[in-house]
């Protein structure tokens, strides 16, 4: 039996939910006032994790859920590759990630060759002209000939439509074993000659210039350090050792961006003829100390050594420098090199792509490292602009020294390291041939030159020495030339000019004479770095008791 329960009363029953609506109420004002005015949804509340989790997986969770819940759709490829280049931006500049496009490019600098037709071309008139065909490779073996103007591709015209250079590559390029057909027009022919190219692997060279400076004197110019690059060394020394009689080397690294240690360590092997001399050792904080030393098996004796650097020598350049300037084994001449003391390793992901993961330091053989800082990464990246500014690539005295730790030499002078390779001997930048004037007109030379020999026939029974030397360029030549060039620049500006005009027009025949070493033979008579190097390697004293232990 139930008791008399109250009745509640109409004015209860209105009131009650009343102030139950007004504490609600309240308590959103209160949570919004506590949540600085910012109104919270939350749809679900996540566990709390605890002390010991270590944030494994977390981006595949997020990604989950943005996947799941955001409200546009997104693109889960372009999130997560977003999400590695901002990891990888708190560590140091040279750890990166290579995307699957990007990789092949990449790979071919560092593996010494890539998949085409084997063709070195430059556009005149809107048109590709053939500079050379590549030796061995499929240009050169169906008959492809240098002037060749190639028009069609796949039977689609290609002259006259404004291609880049990037866009003709990207017709010429293709995996091993297939097939492309080009039309070529060649001389005053009307006639389009046809040729169906297999393509092939085309090697690149690292070690692209090599000729001797004097009867002695040898000079060979890397690049880049690819897996190639230690042979084409021996090749290239062994022609001027054997044909020539060469008995110093000048080895020119400005530019050098770097590539394999290995390949710079090879190389110094051949330079270092004892057994054990260390050359460089990296060390990391999961990666034990390594040493790299002379293996003692040299193909060749050298003498003396001169090293050309500059503030972009880099990486396994700045290797081989050091190496040579902490054993006193030659001479180091230039501008400070640009300070890149890091070791990086390429791991394969799973989709194709790459991480390149900086695992250690390298230290030269007296043990300084020579990384320059990367605390701001801005001024990492406008250091060339930062040392202009500063004087620095003009004067000696302005070279900083980031780590005034002395370190010694095998001689016992003194270096230092924390920010690259400073040289023996400097040499200022010469700022001369790098104004816009001057860089518009020499932009127009090959394009002259290649017009001029249209016409007329070239220089023959020319050798190699007497057409540095000797060749004269044609007048009308130059005179036609001086007037084209008034498109880019004033009457004063030319006269300037004048005579580095008339050696870069002489050196372009020398290239359709005698491929890069001509150029460069050339080119490099007004070199001061390399007729510095000339000048101390031609004293009769060896260069390392006239400099090194001058003291």
């Amino acid at each position: 039996m139930q008791g008399n329960q109250p009745t509640p009363s109409r004015r209860t029953t209105v009131l009650l939910p009343l102030l139950l609506s007004v504490a609600c109420i309240l308590g959103i004002l209160i949570g919004m006032t506590l949540t600085n005015g910012r109104p919270a949804v939350v749809l679900e509340t996540i566990p709390e994790q605890s002390d010991n989790y270590t944030g494994e997986g977390k981006i595949e969770e997020m990604l989950r859920y943005i996947e799941a819940r955001y409200v546009d759709s997104v693109d889960r490829t372009e999130l997560i590759d977003e999400a590695i280049e901002t990891i990888l931006q708190q560590l140091d500049p040279h750890s990166s990630y290579i995307s699957k496009e990007e990789l092949r490019r990449v790979t071919e600098k560092l593996e010494g060759n890539f998949e085409g037709i084997g063709v070195e071309f430059m556009m005149v008139d809107d048109t590709v002209v053939v500079v050379n065909p590549i030796a061995g490779g499929p240009a050169e073996l169906v008959g492809i000939l240098a002037g060749d103007r190639i028009v069609e591709v796949e039977d689609s015209s290609i002259a006259g439509r404004g291609l880049k250079n990037s866009d003709i590559i990207d017709l010429f390029k293709g995996k091993k074993g297939t097939s492309v057909t080009i039309s070529v027009k060649r001389g005053q022919s009307s006639k389009f000659l046809k040729f169906t190219l297999t393509r092939d692997e085309i090697p690149l060279e690292s070690v692209d210039v090599s000729y001797m400076l004097s009867e002695t004197t040898g000079y060979v110019r890397i690049s880049r350090f690819t897996s190639t690059t230690d042979r084409e060394f021996v090749d290239a020394i062994e022609d001027m050792i054997d044909e020539e009689g060469m008995e110093d080397l000048v080895i020119d690294l400005r530019q050098n961006p770097g590539g394999y240690l290995q390949k710079a360590t090879n190389i110094l092997s051949q330079i270092f003829q004892n057994n054990g001399a260390l050359l460089v050792y990296t060390e990391g904080r999961a990666v034990n100390r390594s040493d790299y030393e002379s293996t003692g098996r040299s193909f060749f004796f050298l003498d003396d050594i001169v090293v050309l650097i500059d503030e972009g020598s880099a990486s396994a350049s700045e290797i081989l420098a050091g190496a040579i300037q902490d054993q006193d084994r030659g001479v180091i001449i230039g501008r400070r090199s640009f300070g890149k003391g890091l070791v990086q390793e390429q791991y394969r992901l799973n989709d194709g792509s790459a991480l390149r993961l900086t695992v250690a330091r390298y230290f030269t053989p007296s043990g300084r490292s020579i990384q320059k800082s990367y605390d701001d990464l801005e001024n990492y990246n406008s250091d060339f602009q930062d040392r202009f500014e500063s004087g620095e690539l003009f004067a000696e005295n302005k070279i900083p020294v980031d780590d005034s730790t002395r370190y010694y030499t095998s001689s016992g002078r003194i270096v230092y390291g924390g920010g690259g390779i400073i040289p023996d001997v400097f040499i200022p930048l010469d700022t001369s041939l790098m104004t816009a004037s001057f860089i518009a007109i020499r932009d127009r030379i090959p394009r002259a030159v290649f017009r001029y020999f249209e016409k007329h026939d070239l220089p023959q029974k020319w050798t190699f020495d007497r057409f540095v030397t000797s060749y004269q360029v044609p007048a009308d030549l130059v005179q036609s030339f001086l007037k084209e060039a008034e498109e880019v620049a004033t009457s004063e500006e030319i006269s300037v000019h004048r005579v580095d005009i008339n050696r870069y027009i002489k050196a372009r025949i020398a290239m359709k004479l005698f491929g890069d070493d001509g150029y460069y033979a050339v080119v490099q008579q007004e070199d001061a770095m390399v007729q510095k190097a000339f000048e101390l390697l031609s004293k009769p004293s060896s260069l390392t008791q006239s400099y090194i232990f001058k003291d």
